[in-house]
């Protein structure tokens, strides 16, 4: 008997239109557009601007969109899974958020938070649906509004990240396709090196703890980037080993978009060109649980039915993965 398996069959995705140059950034703290290129790779990212909105209203126009070129209505989805670290509000769930807009009336729903690996977490938790059975269309969308808790006048952070949303829709096939295999990891000792302060339970808000600019993103860089550089390389390597892939399998690797030097770092321990590389950093910067999923909705049409994708991230917590995906479909 053929094993399920589930396939990505469409991809949507949202940015927004604000684009926040580095010019603009040297106005704001002291840095500047040579430097910031040289450790990031970052030239632009993309901010939600306007007054009122959340990342439910950029994950929306990213699910919409690949319900229309799948040619299926919203009510026609099982289940959606969101994966951010800055939902619309702590409670109730982003994703009921989304499947109120959307009017996915037949869908439950709930939201994953690990970060910058939040999508392959996603991924590989919808993929279990889809084997078991129990579910024929699950969409897994990957959002974050990072402007939202970024101190822009702390110039470690405020150069890095942007907002945005991507959204894949996953259905179950018989063939030898799709999500073929994953290997996730983590690691809560690094917590203390990349967080935020305050807003949990723990520290709950105050006037005192706002004032304190304990509501944005915390990071001590070296250790984050120490501790990037050999997660995503050796999960992404030990995936391709245990699934006897060398670097001439492998069409594309689709890397977490958080700094060009561990993109690239990644990529070498794979053995894999730069052409093999998805890299769209420069214009969207960390979209943290949106990386993934905007750069397959940026490659989608240079995507060939059978092509193996490697997807690899690390994220705070730490966590971090790697996933294998055998492309489903010719765009």
């Amino acid at each position: 008997m053929q094993k399920t398996n589930a396939a990505i069959t469409a991809v949507g995705g949202y940015v927004p239109e604000y684009r926040l140059t580095n010019a603009e950034l040297e106005t704001m703290v002291d840095t500047n557009d040579e430097w910031i290129r040289t450790r990031t790779g970052i030239s632009e990212r993309r901010i939600l601007k306007e007054e009122g909105k959340g990342s439910s209203d950029m994950a929306v126009p990213a699910v919409l969109e690949l319900c229309r070129k799948r040619g299926i209505s919203p009510e026609e989805i099982d289940c959606l899974i969101c994966a951010t670290v800055t939902p619309d509000m702590v409670f109730p769930a982003t994703a009921n958020i989304i499947c109120n807009k959307i009017g996915a009336t037949n869908s439950f729903s709930f939201d994953i938070m690990a970060a910058c690996s939040g999508f392959l977490y996603a991924l590989t938790t919808a993929t279990a649906f889809i084997e078991s059975g129990r579910y024929k269309k699950v969409v897994v969308v990957g959002v974050d509004k990072m402007s939202s808790i970024i101190d822009y006048s702390d110039r470690t952070t405020c150069i890095i990240f942007g907002d945005g949303a991507g959204a894949v829709l996953l259905e179950p096939v018989e063939e030898n396709i799709g999500i073929l295999d994953s290997l996730l990891k983590s690691d809560g000792s690094g917590s203390q090196f990349l967080h935020m302060k305050a807003g949990g339970s723990v520290k709950p808000s105050t006037v005192e703890t706002v004032l304190a600019k304990e509501h944005y993103v915390y990071q001590e860089g070296q250790a984050v980037f120490k501790f990037a550089v050999k997660g995503m390389a050796d999960v992404s390597y030990e995936l391709m080993e245990r699934n006897n892939l060398t670097a001439d399998d492998i069409a594309w690797l689709v890397p977490h978009q958080a700094n060009l030097r561990i993109i690239d770092a990644t990529a070498n321990r794979m053995g894999l060109p730069r052409e093999k590389i998805m890299i769209n950093i420069q214009k969207y910067g960390n979209t943290t649980a949106g990386t993934l999923p905007l750069c397959l909705w940026e490659w989608e049409k240079k995507l060939k039915k059978g092509d193996n994708l490697i997807l690899s991230a690390f994220g705070g917590g730490f966590t971090w993965g790697a996933t294998w995906v055998k492309w489903a479909y010719n765009s």
